[in-house]
């Protein structure tokens, strides 16, 4: 590892904006060496994650700071990547898009500034994780449980503002949003919603405010740092019951997924659904040469040998019921009069009632029991995620997945697959694991994701969330009208952040001056 400069900066230049970024937050949060920046490459980067290196890291610790640092990056026209906690894994962690980008770290900006129990809300900074929001309700034996997603190390808002997903009756994450403080990237700050309002006593109750709503403007987009977020959260329920019901044949997804989605509509089943395959399950508890050492893709025989070891079925759906005694009660006996007759035996659901421990329920519990998963082919693992949006229609979900398994086979990739279903749609989630250290394996990786985002594209299906290497290309998949979206994001990010300061190229928005508009 070398020195670093930003794009279009000489050293001198570099030095004079790092001497200002220090008199402004303080000399130990300002971190240069070479060491600093490589805890910050992204630990499942496939290669040695050095073409998303960053220049300098800069951790401010309140508001003023995050302001003070924007000004100054506009001065010197130096890029900055917002991390909330850097834990994005999968997707980049917190190595910015761009090389030489200044990483702006707002982990320390930690602090839980409010949870009101009777509105069942919190008000949080980005710094902020999932195991510090449970610990702080379990502590004061508070009734209100939060959603989490597979794997709990990250921030609650980061998450939230990129859309990420738990398995609750709040698990869409984004939606649980209430109340936004923003730093804009021109300096200034800005609350959305009643938060508009001096004095509003309604920031974390009421979305919307007064005239337009502008949450949604900063998820996934780079148009403002939010160093504080309102939260929803779920008051506790009398009782919950969950199962996995595990499917036996690879062709139960369509009939599975029609009953399933109907459920969720309906709001029987109020949460997030996942059903996945065996190596979905497998990877957490075992590695793949405890099955198999074999060349090519993990043969279909193996799959069943690992099913029948471990108890799975070809698709393992895990289903939880909230609410009064009587009408989970109610929901259990429908559930088990659509299933059993299909599984052919009786379903055991686990119950909880209020007072039982907290293990037993179905509340989200923060865990990184899911991260095992990338050991799955040895070395240095990492995991690589696609994730396109479908349709609720079973019979078309399961045609794309058998298309999407044979090319996993193609290319001798073990095909790691599960259906998320939301409220009106599924994602194919196609996570791709692989070892960092065989070159053979990051080709084989590069070459599977592009081609699952031309299939699906052609497919008419979008990815939801783009990793640091491939936003681009995702960003060009939404390709109405000559990319009139495109052109959009870009004349609001000109306006708004003419020097690009803010994460260029996140999620392929970039302003007028570098590309994103055209007359």
């Amino acid at each position: 590892m070398s020195i670093l400069l930003p794009t279009g900066m000489n050293s001198a230049a570099f030095d004079r904006a790092l001497g200002d970024f220090r008199r402004a937050i303080g000399d130990p949060w300002v971190l240069s060496g070479e060491e600093d920046r490589q805890t910050y490459i992204d630990p499942y980067a496939m290669g040695d994650g050095l073409d998303h290196d960053c220049s300098a890291i800069l951790a401010p610790g309140s508001v003023e700071e995050v302001q003070a640092i924007i000004r100054i990056a506009n001065q010197h026209k130096t890029p900055l990547w917002p991390v909330s906690r850097g834990k994005n894994l999968g997707y980049g962690a917190a190595s910015p898009k761009e090389k030489g980008d200044l990483i702006l770290d707002l982990s320390r900006m930690n602090r839980i500034l409010d949870v009101n129990e009777k509105q069942a809300s919190c008000l949080i900074e980005p710094g902020v994780g999932y195991f510090d929001l449970f610990r702080y309700l379990r502590e004061r034996n508070l009734p209100l449980w939060m959603s989490v997603p597979g794997n709990s190390w990250g921030s609650v808002i980061g998450n939230a503002l990129d859309r990420g997903i738990g398995y609750t009756p709040y698990g869409d994450h984004c939606e649980t949003l209430c109340g936004l403080e923003v730093v804009l990237p021109d300096g200034s700050l800005l609350r959305t919603g009643m938060g508009a309002m001096m004095g509003a006593k309604g920031w974390q109750s009421y979305k919307y405010g007064y005239g337009p709503g502008w949450d949604q403007m900063f998820m996934q987009s780079n148009l403002g740092v939010v160093v504080k977020a309102g939260m929803w959260l779920q008051p506790e329920p009398e009782m919950t019951a969950k199962i996995t019901l595990a499917l036996p044949r690879f062709d139960d997804a369509a009939w599975a997924l029609d009953i399933l989605c109907d459920l969720r509509r309906r709001d029987i089943i109020q949460h997030n659904i996942v059903f996945g395959s065996p190596v979905r399950a497998a990877s957490t508890m075992s590695q793949r040469a405890d099955w198999y050492t074999g060349p090519g893709a993990l043969p279909d025989g193996v799959s069943q040998q690992m099913m029948a070891k471990l108890g799975l079925g070809w698709w393992n759906a895990k289903i939880s019921l909230f609410g009064d005694e009587g009408s989970v009660m109610a929901q259990v006996a429908l559930i088990r009069r659509l299933f059993e007759p299909r599984l052919g035996g009786p379903l055991q659901f686990e119950i909880w009632k209020r007072g039982d421990p907290l293990e037993k329920s179905a509340t989200g519990i923060p865990t990184t029991m899911g991260l095992q998963s990338v050991n799955w082919y040895g070395g240095r693992g990492g995991h690589l995620s696609f994730a396109p949006v479908l349709p609720q229609d079973g019979d078309m979900a399961l045609a794309y997945a058998k298309k999407i398994k044979a090319y996993y086979e193609e290319v001798g990739q073990d095909y790691y697959a599960s259906f998320t279903i939301g409220r009106r749609h599924i994602n194919n989630v196609s996570l791709i694991l692989y070892n960092r250290d065989e070159p053979e394996a990051v080709t084989r990786v590069d070459k599977l994701y592009r081609h699952l985002l031309k299939e699906a594209a052609a497919s008419g299906f979008g990815e939801y969330r783009g990793h640091i290497s491939y936003m681009d290309e995702v960003a060009a998949t939404y390709d109405f009208a000559d990319g009139a979206l495109a052109r959009l994001n870009g004349r609001v990010k000109a306006a708004l952040d003419p020097n690009n300061i803010l994460a260029p190229g996140r999620n392929g928005i970039t302003g007028r001056a570098h590309g994103g508009d055209r007359p």
